[in-house]
């Protein structure tokens, strides 16, 4: 049974969006809230509690007398338990089948004879969860939504009602996608000055406004007015122009980034054994880097959702042999769409003395390591955010979502990536790759990665205070809240 003090703490219940990109996050964010005095209920799919089990190991989720781990079903039927699941399929499958379980696993929370834990008094919900705030309002309690992607994306998602009232979606049809049409550029968005309609979230480039992920978009901004309060995974100097834009949209926003900064911050060891990665890591990574010199291995990842052809894997592959480069690349279970990744035999004997190969690594690590000097990327926000703040420079592949737009302020107007078209050639890859480890504009992109790496470590500061600020403001206060 639960002490007295325990019992007294107010209670927070975390629920990410049930993939990698969007529980890393949520887990530090959780970590943070647990240091501030808070209990922590974190609430997985049973598909990913069974994932996290697999890969960190059978006493993994048993958790902390103070944070603990449950999970609701996701509504899908059975899958792969190394693939990531199809995101249109998870968004609608959530939305529908997800708020009675939700609502079922708060009311067992709050049964004071049965449940040993303080009465939940917040809920914590990942954005592309929104069923959730339904759940809060009948409990009568604040409901806090993480945006887990860039401020700039939210900006741009929020464009929607916009564009279909100027008639710029949907889309006539499917060869709009590849006419030129998606080069308009689009100056008309405060914050977004000069962008194009294929820099947008891709979601956006739609020909159907009834297909689900359109509404579930179009539901999903206008629901996240009705939360107490936004935090998003980013800092002021980042995205300021963007920011200012966004508050117009939303309730109040508390910039608390970059998250892996803070959760470092936080010295407990107990905490550090929490985890959240869904494949298997592989510390051989950091080994391998030791042996190399300073800035020199280019880091390739792209993800955890991102797939590619057997083609595309191929250019890749021979683009960095021919680059001459070292590299670390991690190549998921799942990363080939529906085949095995198989790399052709000569190239794996070519690049054998200056490469390494994994299948999931400690991704933080790796970026902060001496020895990385670039890194191609599918420019996921976890992924760029990281990147930035380690001072690492991008050569960027976006595949969907809000990638495209990521990578469009990497290149426009942080000054620090590189974009790769979307039809990958080796040519482009190998001449990329050179430019980023040892040519000029490389050592421009660098040079402007580490001005931003000091910004982001100057932002921790500010970055605790909002937290404090949201804790006092939206938040029931561990220093006041009695059971």
């Amino acid at each position: 049974m639960g002490s007295t003090t325990l019992l007294e703490k107010p209670h927070v219940v975390c629920i990410p969006y049930p993939a990698q990109g969007h529980i890393n996050p949520m887990l530090k964010l959780a970590k943070l809230f647990h240091h501030k005095g808070f209990h922590i209920t974190f609430v997985n799919t049973e598909f990913n509690h069974k994932r996290l089990l697999k890969s960190r190991g059978p006493d993994s989720l048993n958790g902390l007398p103070s944070f603990r781990f449950e999970s609701i079903p996701d509504g899908l039927p059975p899958s792969d338990v190394d693939a990531t699941q199809d995101t249109p399929s998870l968004c609608e499958s959530t939305t529908k089948n997800c708020l009675a379980p939700f609502k079922d696993l708060l009311t067992k929370l709050n049964d004071a004879s049965t449940s040993n834990v303080p009465p939940v008094s917040c809920v914590v919900s990942d954005a592309s969860m929104y069923f959730t705030l339904a759940a809060a309002e009948e409990l009568g309690i604040p409901e806090v939504l993480l945006w887990t992607a860039s401020s700039c994306s939210y900006l741009g998602y929020f464009q929607f009602p916009k564009l279909v009232e100027k008639g710029i979606i949907p889309l006539k049809d499917a060869s709009y996608l590849t006419n030129g049409y998606l080069d308009t550029v689009l100056d008309w968005i405060p914050g977004l000055e000069g962008i194009r309609l294929k820099d947008l979230p891709s979601f956006l480039r739609t020909t159907n406004l009834d297909e689900f992920m359109t509404k579930f978009i179009l539901q999903g901004t206008e629901k996240s007015r009705k939360a107490s309060a936004i935090i998003i995974n980013t800092f002021e100097q980042l995205e300021h122009d963007v920011l200012n834009a966004l508050s117009s949209y939303l309730p109040p926003i508390y910039t608390i980034g970059p998250l892996h900064f803070l959760e470092n911050q936080i010295d407990d060891e107990s905490l550090s054994e929490l985890g959240s990665n869904l494949w298997k890591e592989e510390p051989e990574c950091i080994e391998w880097l030791h042996s190399k010199e300073q800035n020199s291995v280019v880091y390739v990842n792209f993800g955890s959702i991102t797939v590619m052809t057997p083609e595309q894997l191929v250019e890749f592959a021979w683009g960095l042999a021919n680059s001459k480069q070292p590299f670390l690349w991690i190549i998921r279970p799942d990363l080939v769409s529906g085949d095995v990744a198989v790399l052709p035999p000569e190239f794996v004997e070519e690049t054998k003395e200056r490469c390494l190969f994994a299948s999931w690594c400690p991704q933080e690590q790796v970026l902060g390591h001496p020895s990385v000097g670039g890194f191609l990327t599918h420019s996921g926000w976890n992924s760029t955010i990281e990147s930035i703040s380690f001072g690492v420079p991008m050569i960027c592949w976006p595949f969907f979502a809000d990638q495209q737009i990521n990578c469009w302020f990497c290149c426009t107007k942080w000054g620090i990536g590189m974009e790769i078209d979307n039809n990958v050639k080796m040519d482009e890859v190998e001449s990329l790759v050179r430019e980023l480890m040892v040519g000029e504009k490389g050592k421009e992109m660098k040079k402007n990665a580490m001005e931003w790496k000091k910004l982001a470590e100057l932002a921790e500061r500010s970055s605790f205070l909002n937290l404090e600020n949201l804790i006092h403001q939206v938040l029931p206060n561990p220093t006041d809240l009695k059971r």
